[in-house]
């Protein structure tokens, strides 16, 4: 009886609205590669952290007091008052780390496997759109506990945009919505947090998810999984995995459903992953300074400046870029650059094959250095800039551009290695 209840009940919606369909199409019968390694844990992570910021973060606001008065101690009174307040504080803001570690290891996922390529580039574009409005959902986070390096790294990355010629100053003057960083400035920074940025990162969630779907999920191999109907032999059906029938589609070979194959195997990752997150968690959720630092227990003092301001780690990378060029408007010019020439990875690739199995020692000398440049650029961000880390910084920045321009050069006629006809296993 109850049986029956639940699918005439599924039977109503599905008249109604094509829910069945939809988990079919884009969960349970979705075709999948076959040769998914590891790496391909971190789409789902990201999404599990999503999830995590978003119900963390209701929690928070609704103890949350966004005045300049009352925002600090609102915070201490989360940490010690509120039941579980402190566990709230910490998942949102070890999940805000996590959130970045998830993303830099899915993008470089892509950036191995040359996931970016066609016909994905408008998932890789929406991606990056992801990548951005994450970058500024957290500075808008960062202001909200209102603690002094919250208070002057907000200063500091806001007056870059006064450096941009003609509308610079007034620019500045619309973002803090004062003449200097205010109750105001903390109050639209609140609302763009906790409403209009997490809006437009659900629905480019959503669209990444769509396109991904619509031309298929990219491979270890870089090899198409989808054939044209009666392409595989009765030999290779023998030798190779071969379903007639996935998401309505006959001719899929080396794929198998998404659901219950990788669902069973994203649990694995998510288990260890909610391993480490819990390691940082509960026994060092200020992560050495690195996660929560020590200036941001101290109430904002618009009069005392801390000895050395920095951004949080996920930023440091473009900040030592910045850093390390004496003329401000032209180190904002890169600052930005190095952002935004991520969104031309898909044109400046011009090798037909996409997974780094098959190409070149040049293009794996070149991913490696960039790496290396990314990393290095990473650590000299969080330290006081000497001429010594500047030069380096320099260096490191010619390296992470130097990227992008070699891609674009030798991938033209980069000599790769053939292909497989099918999924390696």
């Amino acid at each position: 009886m109850l049986k029956k209840l639940v699918m005439g009940g599924i039977d109503w919606i599905d008249t109604r609205i094509p829910m069945t369909e939809t988990w079919n199409k884009h969960l349970a019968q979705y075709p999948t590669p076959v040769n998914f390694n590891f790496w391909y844990f971190f789409g789902s992570l990201a999404m599990l952290v999503l999830v995590n910021q978003l119900l963390t973060g209701i929690w928070l606001t609704m103890h949350y007091n966004p005045s300049a008065a009352g925002a600090f101690a609102s915070v201490e009174y989360i940490m010690r008052d509120v039941p579980y307040g402190w566990l709230l504080r910490y998942m949102h803001s070890t999940g805000a780390s996590a959130f970045f570690v998830v993303v830099y290891l899915h993008m470089f996922r892509g950036l191995i496997y040359g996931s970016y390529q066609k016909p994905r580039e408008l998932i890789w574009i929406f991606g990056m759109l992801i990548f951005l409005v994450l970058m500024a959902e957290a500075f808008m986070g960062y202001l909200l506990p209102w603690g002094q390096m919250s208070f002057w790294g907000a200063q500091v990355i806001i007056s870059l945009f006064g450096a941009i010629p003609i509308i610079g100053d007034d620019l500045t003057l619309w973002i803090r919505g004062d003449y200097v960083i205010s109750g105001a400035t903390l109050n639209r920074f609140f609302a763009l947090h906790v409403v209009a940025l997490p809006l437009a990162l659900v629905a480019l969630v959503f669209l990444h998810i769509v396109a991904l779907h619509e031309v298929g999920s990219n491979n270890p191999d870089g090899v198409e999984i989808k054939r044209k109907k009666g392409s595989a032999t009765e030999e290779e059906k023998g030798q190779f995995t071969f379903h007639k029938q996935y998401s309505g589609k006959k001719d899929i070979v080396d794929a198998i459903p998404f659901h219950p194959y990788f669902t069973v195997k994203d649990i694995m990752g998510v288990s260890f992953f909610l391993i480490c997150f819990c390691a940082v968690l509960f026994f060092i959720p200020e992560g050495g300074g690195y996660l929560l630092e020590a200036p941001n227990f101290e109430a904002a003092n618009g009069l005392k400046t801390p000895d050395h301001i920095a951004p949080v780690w996920y930023y440091t990378p473009y900040y030592a870029i910045l850093r390390a060029i004496p003329d401000k408007l032209i180190g904002v010019v890169f600052f930005g650059g190095s952002i935004a020439i991520l969104f031309l990875l898909p044109w400046l690739d011009r090798c037909k094959v996409k997974s780094i199995r098959y190409r070149s020692w040049k293009h794996k000398l070149n991913i490696t250095q960039f790496i290396i440049c990314f990393i290095v650029l990473g650590v000299l961000g969080t330290l006081v800039a000497t001429p010594l880390y500047t030069l380096i910084a320099q260096i490191a920045s010619v390296g992470y551009f130097g990227f992008f321009i070699a891609l674009f050069i030798y991938s033209k006629n980069e000599k790769t290695k053939p292909l497989p006809t099918r999924l390696t296993h």
